[in-house]
């Protein structure tokens, strides 16, 4: 398959994810299917053309996959106590007590309790802090790089990520995780049946060209009970994504 014009979305299946660095330039013409990112880079943050790529994304009027016609991505960390902010306790926000698997968080600690309650503080504010409206409509994925900062403790980046997916399937709404294998090989590393991660849909980050997209379907996916059901790469400046379902 050649490489894809802008505009050629729609024709070829193919979507289109764009967030932050999209931001006052020229977006993907007529994808089949659009996934915008909430944040600017960050997991504390949020992306100040949000409201401009949700537009884009829902203009979209030809899908031929099966994909939902729009979904969001979210950046995700485990920054600990060098980040702008860390859970001392089980309530986020304050009223709300959350039951937290990993038992009781407190005094900063950098154990996976408090890393749980940092993912689902992060995607409580994601979902009702940065201008999301109805965010129980939509899939969202965790996007999951190295790029980020991370724990050494590949068990607390795990519990990051299990609160963040306990939150929104909370609200209803579904999930799915963004990595590559060696991404997350060394940020989370193997998930066990026990994980709310462990049957999650996999996107595949890495392919250089729509064909080697088209071939990582058939890679396993980032969970043993998971499905890769998108796979992406890059082509003219655009990130594109393949429909493996």
């Amino acid at each position: 398959m050649a490489a894809p014009s802008p505009g050629e979305g729609a024709e070829q299946a193919l979507g289109n994810d764009v967030s932050w660095p999209q931001c006052n330039k020229a977006l993907p013409a007529a994808p089949a299917f659009g996934i915008v990112g909430v944040n600017n880079g960050l997991a504390s943050t949020t992306n100040p053309c949000l409201a401009e790529l949700l537009r884009w994304a829902k203009a979209i009027t030809v899908n031929p996959t099966d994909q939902p016609s729009v979904a969001l991505y979210v950046n995700t960390a485990n920054p600990g106590h060098a980040g702008s902010w860390w859970p001392t306790s089980n309530n986020y926000p304050a009223a709300h007590a959350v039951s937290n698997p990993y038992g009781t968080c407190k005094d900063k600690d950098v154990a996976p309790a408090c890393a749980y309650m940092y993912g689902y503080a992060k995607a409580y504010d994601d979902a009702y802090i940065r201008g999301i409206s109805s965010p129980s409509d939509y899939l969202w994925w965790l996007d999951v790089e190295t790029g980020n900062s991370w724990s050494l403790d590949q068990n607390a980046n795990r519990a990051v990520l299990e609160g963040m997916t306990d939150f929104f399937h909370s609200i209803g709404a579904d999930v799915g995780i963004y990595s590559s294998a060696y991404q997350w090989g060394q940020i989370v590393g193997s998930v066990s049946s026990s994980s709310n991660l462990y049957t999650l849909p996999s996107w595949l980050a890495g392919a250089r060209t729509a064909i080697g997209a088209t071939a990582n379907c058939s890679n396993a996916p980032l969970t043993p009970g998971g499905t890769v059901t998108l796979t992406q790469f890059v082509s003219r400046g655009f990130d594109y994504d393949h429909s493996c379902i």
